[in-house]
């Protein structure tokens, strides 16, 4: 069954879409106006092809001269005017793409974490990149398009006034044409709505490709790799294939229907030229403007099928701006000032509902106290610090900062205080100092440096022949895995804030570095509010308080001395780390 668009919702999509022109539209006016004069142009200039034809036929050579003159302006304003017509479209579609490309890049970051677990990366690129350029582009289109459609209707009014036989016969053979395009546009917006989800699909695979490249070759399993990516790309491409088979028979009568018709024109010309109604210099002109006429239908039929283009992209982009995506819900209240006092009350939660990761966990946290959680590996602590920084909403319970609920919190309130420093930190394709200031933008030289020397990352900077200014490669490619975590302690420093959590942050170190970052957090007891996760206890025995986490649930809780009497499974855990 073939697809069909639903005009009235691709009208309110076009009104949503226009919104983004907003003061760029005196640009499109502009194309406009140049565009109508092209069309005026296109009317005189097949007209005055007529009489230099019947003046060059009859020797008039003063008149000839003339003619030739004017039909020679009439070509130059037309090509200053598609020169300005040009500027002004291009200028249009830049400003245009611009903004929808920003506020659908915002509505991204605004989605939920899960949502951004449950979908390949593909589906975020393809749109942000591919979907919004069709959208820009709809309005290119549109006045390019129906610059064509009014500059041919000026030939095909050029015609109507020399012949109208002539004319009447050209609308006939426009009208088969049309009736062949229109199918084979149903045809392709059904296969273009396949293509681009298996597009989507290979977009996020290739990404996961270029940034496990690294993993790929150490598991040597490239092999594998590509036999997936292959068997996608071919997927992708057998259907352009398919897609491609159906356009071709489509093409195959439009150009036989149109080779007729040539025929067809030249056989009603000379019978109009014996019966005394067309004479031969009429005829020549019309057939050398008559094939333009093709342009038009092309125009027309072009920008439907751009136009059901529009109506699948700027649906998918409006998918993430309108939720169709899951984004992510802060309160309303904001707290000036956050102490550190945290507390999990009764919280369940986990990332597949009918397998919670926390039960029931209750546990409380005071303001400047350095705590530490630790227990064996997929107990829930890194979950923790991810339901304190609200990426993920609790299931069931609360949990409350400072007294209050964090669901009732803005977004300022919890995360322009709260800094982690996670296990796989994120570098950014960016230099050193752009990196820090994601967290800090009016960051002095100064600063950046003392938070450097903090994370013991400012002796490696100086080494390099570019210091701060030095590019780190996609994901940090070209730092080290330590250097990598103390970049990201530097940047979660440089932002200051009263609570800090620190997700394995130290595992990727070495022992001298990270004994010179546990001696940093020391330093920084009893002003922060500090949070541990740890594998090897010895980095924490002297936090003020060690919660054991276990299958979700606090198993005990207390300082190092009072786990060791009194909790078997954390002696256990310690006694281990000395073998």
């Amino acid at each position: 069954m073939e697809e069909k668009v639903d005009l009235k919702n691709t009208f309110k999509l076009f009104k949503r879409t226009w919104k983004y022109a907003g003061s760029y539209r005196k640009y499109l006016f502009l194309y406009g106006f140049f565009s109508l004069l092209m069309a005026a142009i296109s009317v005189g200039v097949p007209i005055l092809s007529a009489q230099l034809m019947i003046n060059m036929t009859s020797g008039i050579l003063d008149k000839l001269l003339l003619v030739a003159g004017s039909i020679f302006g009439l070509e130059i304003l037309r090509n200053v005017s598609n020169y300005f017509a040009s500027l002004a479209i291009n200028k249009f579609r830049i400003e245009t793409l611009n903004d929808i490309q920003v506020s659908l890049a915002s509505e991204t970051l605004n989605l939920t974490v899960k949502e951004l677990d449950n979908n390949s990366s593909g589906v975020f690129i393809d749109r942000l990149s591919k979907d919004a350029s069709y959208l820009a582009d709809l309005f290119n289109m549109l006045t390019w398009y129906m610059g064509q459609v009014l500059t041919n209707i000026g030939v095909l009014g050029a015609i109507f006034i020399v012949n109208k036989y002539m004319f009447l016969f050209s609308i006939i053979v426009l009208i088969l044409l049309y009736w062949i395009e229109r199918a084979r546009i149903r045809n392709g917006y059904k296969y273009d709505k396949q293509i681009r989800k298996l597009n989507e699909n290979n977009s996020g695979l290739i990404a996961e490709l270029v940034r496990g490249m690294r993993d790929i070759k150490v598991l040597n399993s490239a092999h594998d790799f590509m036999t997936k990516i292959i068997g996608r790309i071919k997927e992708a491409n057998d259907k352009k294939y398919e897609m491609q088979i159906k356009r071709n028979g489509y093409n195959f009568w439009y150009s036989s229907v149109r080779d007729l018709s040539d025929l067809l024109f030249i056989v009603l010309g000379v019978y109009l030229i014996y019966l005394g109604k067309l004479s031969i210099e009429n005829l020549v002109v019309i057939y050398m403007y008559q094939p333009r006429t093709y342009s038009m239908l092309y125009s027309i039929t072009s920008f439907i099928e751009e136009l059901k283009k529009f109506s699948l992209s700027s649906s998918r982009v409006f998918e993430i701006i309108d939720g169709a995506f899951e984004k992510e819900k802060f309160g309303s209240k904001h707290l000036n000032k956050v102490n550190g006092n945290f507390e999990f009350k009764h919280v369940t939660f986990g990332y597949d509902e009918n397998m919670p990761v926390l039960n029931n966990l209750n546990f409380k946290i005071n303001a400047n106290e350095t705590v530490a959680f630790v227990g064996k590996s997929g107990g829930g602590k890194t979950t923790i610090f991810s339901l304190i920084d609200k990426l993920y909403t609790v299931d069931k319970g609360e949990i409350t900062i400072d007294g209050v609920n964090i669901n009732e919190l803005d977004k300022d309130s919890i995360r322009d205080n709260i800094s982690i420093i996670t296990q796989s930190p994120y570098i950014f394709n960016f230099t050193i100092k752009e990196n820090l200031k994601i967290t800090k933008s009016d960051a002095t030289d100064e600063e950046i440096e003392e938070v450097c020397k903090i994370a013991k990352l400012h002796d490696f900077v100086m080494t390099l022949p570019d210091g701060y200014d030095t590019l780190v490669g996609e994901g940090g490619l070209n730092l080290s895995g330590g250097q990598r975590q103390r970049l990201a302690i530097a940047r979660a420093l440089l932002k200051k804030t009263e609570i800090i959590l620190f997700d394995e942050a130290t595992s990727a170190l070495d022992n001298e570095t990270q004994k010179d970052i546990q001696t940093a957090i020391n330093n920084m007891k009893g002003e922060y509010t500090i949070l541990i996760i740890a594998h090897r206890l010895s980095t924490v025995i002297n936090s003020d308080r060690i919660i054991f986490i276990d299958n979700g649930h606090v198993l005990a809780e207390g300082n190092h001395k009072w786990l060791i009497e009194n909790c078997s499974e954390y002696k256990n855990l310690y006694e281990t780390e000395l073998i």
